[in-house]
Order: structure tokens, then C-alpha cells, then sequence
């Protein structure tokens, strides 16, 4: 491979990185509790253990842990709209990326987690 060739297959590589976060939307709690309580179809997933679960969590969201969602994905459809969670948005994150390789088009990311909604939205939702 030339020297060239490999640049150009690592700038391709980039961008392509580059847009899919712009296509996995990253949104403040603030965006996602207005999206919320605008009553839009939406799914909010919560993607940590249920241990974690049990701490906290977002009312009316759906819990389909990492370590089964695999087999929850199952469950859900590629044209949902859907609003990922986790503690901190890294697993979240992980999760819309897998499932933008799966098809799904819809997909957001609570930035910041359950952690930042627990701060900014709702405190009191313990925070751990």
C-alpha cells in the first residue's frame, strides 16, 4: 500500500467516525425532558444493570440492561425513536452506535447520563 493510499483511507475512516456522532444526536437534559413532556412518540431506554436501576431512574423509561441487549434489542423497532441512557452516557453511546450498525436511523444519547439528569432536571433522583 502506498503512503498515500493510507492517508486517504485514514481520512475516510475519520469522517466517516465523524458522521455517525453527528448521527447519533447527543442531547442535554434539558432537550430530552422537553422532548419528554412534548408528548412526541418516543422510547426512553435505560441500558444500565438493575442494580442500577433500583438506585435511579428516569419514570417511564424502559430497562434493558447491557449485559442482555443483545436479546432486548430484539424487542424493539428500527423506525423507534429512541432516547438512550446510562450513568454518565459512555455505555448509552456504545449502545446507539451498535444500533446504528443494526439499522436503527432514530437514535439519541442522554449526554451526561442519568447522573446529569439527576443534577440539572430531577435531584431527587439519587445520584451514586
Amino acid at each position: 500500500m502506498l503512503k498515500s493510499d493510507f492517508y486517504k483511507i485514514f481520512k475516510y475512516n475519520l469522517l466517516i467516525k465523524k458522521v455517525k456522532q453527528i448521527l447519533i444526536q447527543r442531547l442535554k437534559p434539558e432537550a430530552v425532558r422537553d422532548i419528554l413532556n412534548s408528548k412526541q412518540r418516543m422510547k426512553l431506554i435505560d441500558v444500565r444493570e438493575e442494580w442500577e436501576n433500583r438506585i435511579a431512574k428516569i419514570n417511564s423509561s424502559e430497562l434493558m440492561p447491557l449485559s442482555n441487549f443483545i436479546e432486548a434489542s430484539k424487542r424493539l423497532n428500527k423506525d423507534d425513536n429512541l432516547i438512550i441512557y446510562c450513568h454518565y452516557g459512555i455505555r448509552s453511546a456504545q449502545v446507539c452506535f451498535y444500533l446504528e450498525k443494526l439499522g436503527f436511523n432514530n437514535l439519541m444519547n442522554l449526554e451526561g447520563g442519568i447522573n446529569a439528569w439527576s443534577k440539572q432536571i430531577d435531584n431527587s433522583i439519587p445520584t451514586y
